[in-house]
This record gives structure tokens, C-alpha cells and sequence, in this order.
């Protein structure tokens, strides 16, 4: 990304979620490139960051974003598409840009990608007027995004779960390639699509092959290593399983690590499913609210584990930019809890016996894991000798920089969809806390967003006069799923009006089942609530952190607008 000239962070936070990735925007910002961040509130970190590892962003901040644009909550899509509409105008009017490079690369898109004709023809079709109320971007914001965009050379395209926690997130994502493959930004040095990784490990659990299909060349690997034949009916993704189990049809669960009741939607209907399960084992390194939330019928069992910098024996771990490397472990904290490794080979162990086709006791120790991962998942070979080199080494088919793709014809897709329309009330989007990780809150102070508290709806002080509230006051707070009351209005100018904001988990239970058809993804954030007055008002002032000084994010979003 440090290459790049252009890029575009869509529906991201990284300043508190990934901290790391801000060094890497302020690099480009320097370096005289663009930054273009798409997201319904202005986030204080992505106008001004203070750098840790640079001394003078440290003290007075480093600006990233070139270009901020506010889009209806779920206006992403249609966004996209008139990026690429755009696009497709500028290309008529100059096929090239001042370095020489095609503006739209047709060349390319019909030697590599299938499905340009289809696209180009949807595009055309397309009326400004659409796109601009649906994605609630003026014509003038699309026309400068993609004037940038065409000038660059070197283009990267970031989301996070800003995009992917919508009824349409996976469209949203294959729109968003579409747009890097209309000037070759796939398959080429210092460019690309980078989507960033929210939940604890879930990057490498991809890696290793634990994704909702498992993957043809995986299931043959197993089935030929261990002699077995692998069952080949459809299970339960995870709302199928909280379905199955309120159906009665689920009588046992085994969550390991995360907060499966903490992180689903419909906290009250999570609640109701997982009590009809009769035994619930949870194995976690700290308690979460899912081990008083989400209890089983007849017995919870709570197994504490040891953290991987208690492990007895050395682990792996992925960083966000597909390398991995050994992590070595250490001394554990506490008397009495056991690897994660250990407990699942011999309980395995104890059910199914040592005459099988595993080995469970072997199973007990990583090295044997990693030796497995070697035969068994491509690309992972240089795994099965890392606790002896040390060498970390990434992930081969992840950095593309030549136009191949992993499909039947070496291809890249091209999708046609319809847009969503406009929202016509609010809409609510889940967002996480500076002091948070996952459902985990740490603290209850805000940093970035100047608050203090989590029982709060951030609203645009125009929503709050529009609907007769009090900044301050009580209000109510309805979807389909549930209702929230005593809830406390924040006015945030930051927020775009006709849109509001409220913390996660706290707020699942406004937040119903349904899920994106392709991806099966929860829409935790384009919720449709009403927010009423409610009884009472707090008359007490609300606390605010006192601003620390010139340059620091406090003071750098008091001064945001």
C-alpha cells in the first residue's frame, strides 16, 4: 500500500481498529498521494492521526484524508456504481491520463475478465439522478473521486465491516473489484484490494480453510491424509445454528473462544435459542457476556484457556498483511488452565479412542498441527519447518501482481446488481468504541468521538431538533427486532442527518436476522429505527473528557465538522 498513489478506505475505522494501517495512509498522504475515505461519519483519526512511531505526528498530527464523503448509511453500492459510471464518461472524453495509462482498460478487461460487456451496459443505463439519491453523493463529490481515481497509477481499495455488514455487503465488495479491474488495479505492483480483517484470527482461520464451503482441493487433502471419507451434507452456518437450536433440533455446543451470544443479532432471540440447547462449553481466556447470556438449557461449562503468550509450545499467527510468523509462548498467569490444542485432542481422544485414523495424542502438540497444515493446505508447506528456521514467510496467491486469477479460466468476475434504494427513515449503524475489541469493552471512554458513555444514540443535532428531542434526553429506540428505552441523545455533528449511532453489542437487540443471501452476513449496520422521546429527561450534566492540548485527537475532533 506504501507504493500506492490512490487510496480508497470504504466503511472502515482503522484509526481504532487497526491502528497500525495509519503509519502506512500517512506515508501515501506525504509521499503526495490521495486518501479517500468513504464513511457516514467523519472520524477524527482518518482527518487528523497522531502517529506514534513519528515524532512530528505525534505531536501535531498527521492528516490522511484528502477527500471525506458521507453516503446514506448502505449508500456504498451505488456509490461504487457511479464511480464506475463516471469513469466511463471520463474515459470517452480522454482515453488516457497525464502518465499514459488508459483511464477504463478494455484491453484488459476483455482479456481477463468476464463479464465487461454486461457490466458496460448497466452502467450506460444508469441515470444520475438514481445514483445520486441512492448513494446520497452529489454528482460533484462522484466527479472528483473519480477524477483522482483516474489520475493514479498505483490504486488500492480497503474496506472493512462498513461495507460487509449490509444486505447487499458482498454485491458491495465484487462492485468495489469491479472498479479496481476497469483500470487493471488487480494483478499489478503497489495496487490492489485490501480488505481488512475484524475478528480475533479470523483471517487465519480463512487461511487454513475454515470458511462457510470448504474448499474442494482441502476436503481431497483430508480425506487422502487420513484415509476417511468426509462427510458431505450441508451444515449450519452461524444464524442456521441459533435456528436449529431454537427448533430444538441443536442439543450440544461447543463455542471455541469468541461470544457467540455477545456478537449475533437479535440479542433476545440469541438468548431464547441458546437456552434450548441442553449443554453449552465455552473454551475463552476471559469471561464475556455470552457466559451470562447465552446459557445453555440444562448445564454451561466454561473452560479457561491459555493466551498464546502462555502456550507451551511455540504457535503461529497471520499478520493483516498475509505473512506469517512464530510466536513464541511463555509462562501462564495462572495455575490450572490448559492449551487450547491440549483439551480439544483429549477430549477427542477420550470420545473416538487412539485407534483411529488421527493420531489425538499427537494432535496435542502445534508442531503436529503445522506438519498436518503443510501436507494438507496449499501454499502453507514452509509451516511444517517454522519453529525450526524462524523464518516467517507469506501466504503465496495473496499479493497478486500479474492478471491470474484462482478461477476456472484464470478470469476475474464481473457482477451486474441492482442498487438498493434510498433509506426513507433512519438508520441505525453498530460502530465500536476506541477502548473495545470486538464485544470485549475495555473502557467506556470514547476517545476519538468525545464520549464518555455507551447507553447514548449519536445523532445529528438537525435529526434531534427534527423530531422533537432533547440533546441530553431520554429517548426510545425501536426496530423490528426490539426496543432500547432510556437511551441518552448525543448530538454529533460528525454523523450525517438520517443517520444514527449507537455502541456494539449493547444494541443487538435492535438489530434483526436477517442476513446478506450471498455472504450470510448479519446487516448490523443499515438498521431501520424509530427514536421517540421517552419519559423522563436527564437533567444531570453528561461528563466530557477534557480536551488535552493543540494537535491531539480530542482537540483535532472538536474542531471537526
Amino acid at each position: 500500500m506504501e507504493k500506492s498513489d490512490f487510496v480508497m478506505l470504504i466503511g472502515g475505522n482503522p484509526a481504532s481498529n487497526h491502528p497500525r494501517m495509519m503509519r502506512t495512509l500517512m506515508t501515501v498522504r506525504r509521499k503526495g498521494g490521495k486518501v479517500v475515505v468513504v464513511n457516514p461519519i467523519v472520524e477524527t483519526g482518518l482527518v487528523n492521526f497522531s502517529v506514534p512511531s513519528d515524532p512530528w505526528a505525534l505531536f501535531f498530527g498527521a492528516e490522511i484524508a484528502s477527500t471525506y464523503v458521507q453516503p446514506h448509511v448502505g449508500g456504498d453500492l451505488a456509490l461504487v456504481y457511479g464511480l464506475m459510471k463516471r469513469l466511463r464518461e471520463l474515459h470517452a472524453e480522454h482515453p488516457r491520463n497525464a502518465a499514459g495509462e488508459p483511464v477504463v482498460d478494455e484491453e484488459f478487461l476483455l482479456q481477463h475478465t468476464t463479464g465487461w460487456p454486461e457490466l458496460a451496459a448497466r452502467l450506460d443505463a444508469l441515470d444520475w439522478d438514481g445514483i445520486v439519491e441512492k448513494s446520497g453523493v452529489s454528482w460533484s463529490q462522484i466527479d472528483g473521486m473519480a477524477r483522482q481515481y483516474a489520475a493514479s497509477q498505483r490504486a488500492v481499495f480497503t474496506w472493512t465491516m462498513g461495507v460487509t455488514h449490509h444486505l447487499h455487503g458482498a454485491a458491495t465488495v465484487q462492485a468495489i473489484a469491479s472498479l479496481a479491474l476497469m483500470r487493471r488495479m488487480v494483478g499489478r505492483p503497489g495496487a490492489g484490494l485490501q480488505p481488512i480483517r475484524g475478528h480475533s484470527n479470523i483471517q487465519g482461520m480463512g487461511t487454513v480453510g475454515v470458511t462457510p464451503t470448504l474448499k474442494k482441493a482441502l476436503f481431497e487433502r483430508l480425506e487422502s491424509t487420513f484415509a476417511v471419507k468426509l462427510p458431505t451434507m450441508k451444515g449450519y452456518d452461524t444464524l442456521e445454528c441459533l435456528d436449529a437450536a431454537d427448533a430444538g433440533k441443536m442439543r450440544f455446543a461447543f463455542c471455541l473462544g469468541g461470544n457467540l451470544w455477545g456478537a449475533s443479532p437479535d440479542a433476545t432471540y440469541a438468548e431464547r435459542a441458546m437456552k434450548k440447547i441442553d449443554m453449552v462449553v465455552y473454551m475463552n481466556t476471559s469471561l464475556n457476556t455470552g457466559h451470562a447470556g447465552g446459557l445453555g438449557g440444562e448445564e454451561t461449562i466454561i473452560l479457561p484457556v491459555l493466551a498464546r503468550d502462555e502456550e507451551p509450545e511455540p504457535s503461529t499467527q497471520e499478520s493483516m498483511f498475509s505473512y506469517i510468523r512464530l510466536s513464541d509462548g511463555g509462562a501462564p498467569r495462572h495455575v490450572g488452565p490448559r492449551a487450547e490444542v491440549e483439551i480439544i485432542s483429549d477430549l477427542a481422544r477420550r470420545v473416538l479412542g487412539d485407534g483411529g485414523p488421527v493420531d489425538w495424542r499427537g494432535m496435542a502438540h502445534t508442531s503436529t498441527i503445522r506438519q498436518t497444515i503443510a501436507k494438507i493446505v496449499p501454499g502453507l508447506e514452509q509451516i511444517a519447518d517454522i519453529d525450526r528456521t524462524k523464518k516467517e514467510f507469506s501466504i503465496p496467491g495473496r499479493a497478486i501482481d500479474r492478471p491470474s486469477f484462482p478461477t476456472d479460466d484464470g478470469r476475474a468476475r464481473l457482477f451486474v446488481h441492482d442498487l438498493p434504494d434510498a433509506p426513507r427513515s433512519l438508520q441505525l449503524m453498530t460502530i465500536r468504541s476506541e477502548g473495545q475489541f470486538n464485544t470485549v469493552v475495555y473502557e467506556e471512554e470514547d476517545l476519538y468521538r468525545n464520549q464518555t458513555r455507551r447507553d447514548i444514540v449519536l445523532m445529528h443535532p438537525d435529526d434531534i431538533t427534527r423530531l422533537g428531542l432533547t440533546a441530553g434526553g431520554r429517548c426510545r429506540i425501536t426496530s423490528t427486532a426490539g426496543t432500547m428505552r432510556n437511551q441518552i441523545v448525543s448530538a454529533f455533528e460528525q454523523i450525517r442527518p438520517g443517520s444514527v449511532a449507537m455502541y456494539y453489542p449493547e444494541s443487538n437487540v435492535l438489530v434483526p436476522k436477517s442476513a446478506d443471501p450471498l455472504s450470510r452476513t448479519p446487516a448490523y449496520k443499515s438498521i431501520t429505527v424509530d427514536v421517540t422521546p421517552d419519559e423522563g429527561v436527564v437533567t444531570a450534566r453528561i461528563p466530557k473528557p477534557e480536551l488535552v492540548g493543540a494537535g491531539t485527537p480530542r482537540d483535532k475532533m472538536n474542531q471537526c465538522g
